[in-house]
């Protein structure tokens, strides 16, 4: 399962190797291991140009994912674009460590690829409860202190 991760901004550290890792465990969560995808991490200014382009919203956001799948048998699923700046505020707000809030983001991503939308309380509560289970891995293999609960703040709440 092949996942391509970019990151082309400059201000911020990544680990690349860490933003594949949670990528991998998503895709096999949702059933599509066998598909590629890649993870674009950007500033602000990029992602607000990417919003402002292909949604018609005029500010940066946290995550935007692209279905690029075609027609027939391509491996190519998507791209998820996270913008490291939105996300370290949001790290900062909770009191989260950033890499934690860049694998939330990243999972985002991918299972709005595979079609789970949090546009209305109940849809985003089943969304959120899936992103907390494939970070928490299988039979919750990952240790519940590793994934800070603050992570959660105002995303289950009703």
């Amino acid at each position: 399962m092949p996942v391509a991760v970019s990151n082309l901004q400059r201000r911020t550290r990544v680990s690349p190797q860490r933003l594949r890792t949670v990528a991998r465990r998503a895709l096999a969560a949702l059933g599509r291991a066998d598909r590629e995808v890649h993870v674009t991490v950007v500033d602000d200014r990029r992602i607000r140009a990417l919003n402002t382009r292909y949604l018609g919203i005029r500010r940066a956001t946290d995550v935007l994912a692209f279905d690029l799948a075609g027609p027939g048998p391509g491996r190519l699923w998507g791209e998820v674009i996270v913008s490291v700046e939105t996300a370290a505020r949001q790290a900062r707000r909770l009191g989260v460590p950033l890499a934690a809030e860049l694998d939330l983001l990243v999972v985002h991503g991918l299972l709005h690829l595979a079609g789970y939308d949090d546009h209305e309380p109940r849809r985003a509560r089943r969304m959120h409860e899936r992103a907390r289970e494939i970070l928490a891995g299988p039979s919750g293999s990952r240790s519940p202190r590793s994934i800070p609960a603050r992570l959660w703040a105002g995303l289950l709440e009703a």
